[in-house]
C-alpha cells in the first residue's frame, strides 16, 4: 500500500495485537487485527475511528511500546517487530511519541530541564554533546523560554506541558513521531496553536507524523493521507482530499456525515448508525461492520472483505466494490 514515487519510511505488514481475556477461558481481545499500510517519508498519515477501534494500540505498537502478536513492522526497511535490548534502544532514536494527556506523561517531581535531560541520559549522550545548548534549542523550537527550565509541570498550562512533551519527543532527532490524540486534551484555542506548531516543525525538521485523532476536522487540517479504522481493521485508506470528496466505505460515509456543516448549499444528511459497536473479543463474522451497515448484504456476514485499490491510491475493504 505504498504511494508511487515516494520513499516508504514505515510499513505495517499484517500486524495483529491481541490481549488476553479477563479469564483463562475468555477469548482474546483483538485490538488490532491484520492491519497493513505504509507511511511515506515526510507525510502526515492520519488515523480516525470511534473510541476503542484500536487507533492508539496500533500507534504504540508501531514504536514497540506494545508488542505485536503477529506481523512485521518495518522502519527504514528494518524489521523492528522482533527487536530486543540494544537494538530496540537504538530504534527509539528514530521513532518517538507525543501522548494525549500532557499532565500524565510528565514526571511531577522533575523540573522541565530534568525532563528534557532524560533522553540524553538514557542514551548516554551527556558527554558527547553540549546538552544544555541542545535543551535551549528544543525550548526555542516549541516556543518556550529559558525561565521555564526551573518550573515543575504543575506550574505550567496545558499548552505549555504539551509543548514540553513535543520538545522531549524531538530531543533525539527522530524521523517518525506518533501523535496519539496530541491535542484532544487541550482547549480549542490552544489546540490550534499546537497544531500550527506541529506543522511548522514538520516543514522545518522534515518530520513524518502518524496522527491519531477522533476529530475529523483536525485530521483534515493536518493530514496528507487518512486511514479509517473500525473494530481493529483498516477499512479505507486514501489521500485526505480524495477521501473527503469521495468515500466508498459506508462507515467512512457515516463518520464524515457527523462533521458539523455551515450553510445549506452543500449540507448532507446525517447518517445515524444503529446498534452498538461489537466487542473486540467477540467480533462478528465476515465484515466487522455488517451488523450496523445500512448497505449490508448476505455476503458481508460470511466473508471478510480484503483491502483493495478502487482508484489510484484509494483502498477500501468492502464487498460493494
Amino acid at each position: 500500500m505504498a504511494v508511487k514515487d515516494k520513499e516508504v519510511l514505515m510499513e505495517a505488514d499484517h500486524v495483529k495485537v491481541y490481549f488476553k481475556g479477563k479469564t483463562r477461558k475468555a477469548p482474546p481481545v483483538k485490538a488490532v487485527d491484520d492491519v497493513s499500510f505504509s507511511i511515506m517519508k515526510g507525510e502526515t498519515f492520519g488515523v480516525v475511528g470511534e473510541s476503542g477501534c484500536g487507533k492508539s494500540t496500533l500507534g504504540r505498537t508501531l514504536i514497540r511500546l506494545l508488542d505485536s502478536t503477529e506481523g512485521h513492522i518495518y522502519l527504514s526497511g528494518e524489521d523492528i517487530a522482533g527487536m530486543r535490548g540494544s537494538q530496540l534502544k537504538q530504534m527509539r532514536k528514530k521513532a518517538q511519541i507525543i501522548f494525549q494527556d500532557p499532565s500524565a506523561c510528565l514526571n511531577p517531581r522533575r523540573t522541565v530541564k530534568q525532563i528534557l535531560m532524560e533522553p540524553f541520559e538514557i542514551h548516554n549522550m551527556t558527554g558527547q554533546m553540549d546538552v544544555d545548548a541542545r535543551i535551549m534549542e528544543l525550548l526555542n523550537l516549541v516556543g518556550l523560554d529559558a525561565y521555564h527550565l526551573s518550573r515543575y509541570p504543575h506550574e505550567l498550562s496545558g499548552g505549555q506541558k504539551q509543548r514540553i512533551g513535543i520538545a522531549r519527543a524531538l530531543a533525539l532527532e527522530p524521523e517518525l513521531i506518533i501523535c496519539d490524540e496530541a491535542v484532544s486534551a487541550l482547549d480549542v484555542s490552544v489546540q490550534a496553536q499546537v497544531l500550527n506548531l506541529l506543522q511548522e516543525l514538520k516543514e522545518k525538521l522534515g518530520l513524518t507524523y502518524f496522527f491519531i485523532s477522533h476529530n475529523l476536522n483536525v485530521v483534515y487540517q493536518v493530514s496528507d493521507r487518512v486511514g479509517v479504522m473500525y473494530l481493529g481493521k483498516m477499512v479505507e485508506i486514501a489521500d485526505c482530499d480524495q477521501l473527503y470528496e469521495k468515500r466508498y466505505h459506508p462507515y467512512t460515509e457515516a463518520l464524515l456525515s457527523a462533521i458539523p456543516q455551515v450553510g445549506e448549499e452543500h449540507r448532507t444528511e446525517r447518517i445515524r448508525l444503529k446498534g452498538e459497536v461489537p466487542s473486540p473479543s467477540n467480533p462478528p463474522s465476515g465484515c466487522r461492520f455488517h451488523t450496523r451497515c445500512p448497505k449490508a448484504c448476505e455476503k458481508c456476514s460470511q466473508q471478510m472483505p480484503e483491502l483493495k485499490e478502487v482508484e489510484p491510491g484509494h483502498f477500501v475493504a468492502c464487498h460493494l466494490y
